[in-house]
């Protein structure tokens, strides 16, 4: 009996696995995952989200309040004060990468 990997895997279908790193270099951009507490729902989300996407460079941010962790792509890396600054406007605290 041969294993696969699920959907739910950190690997790729490759095989090949993630580095574990909290910055990911993903096709044209940088990935890093952010941990930001207090998070309840989707409006949650989308303030975090909104005020984060106005950010120079951001390409794509996706906030899950269940987890606590925003993931934001750009296509270089971002300075973490701006990310802060951004997660604070919105009304919420960043307390550092995931």
């Amino acid at each position: 009996m041969t294993s696969q990997t699920t959907s739910g895997s950190c690997c790729s279908s490759d095989g090949s696995c993630g580095s574990g790193t909290k910055a990911d270099v993903q096709g044209a951009g940088v990935t890093t995952v952010y941990k930001v507490p207090g998070m309840t729902c989707g409006h949650c989300e989308g303030a975090i989200s909104q005020e984060i996407s106005a950010l120079d460079g951001v390409t794509a941010v996706k906030a899950v309040a269940a987890s606590g962790e925003v993931s934001v792509t750009s296509s270089a890396p971002l300075d973490e004060g701006a990310v802060r600054a951004a997660v604070d406007e919105a009304g919420y605290e960043l307390v550092g990468t995931a």
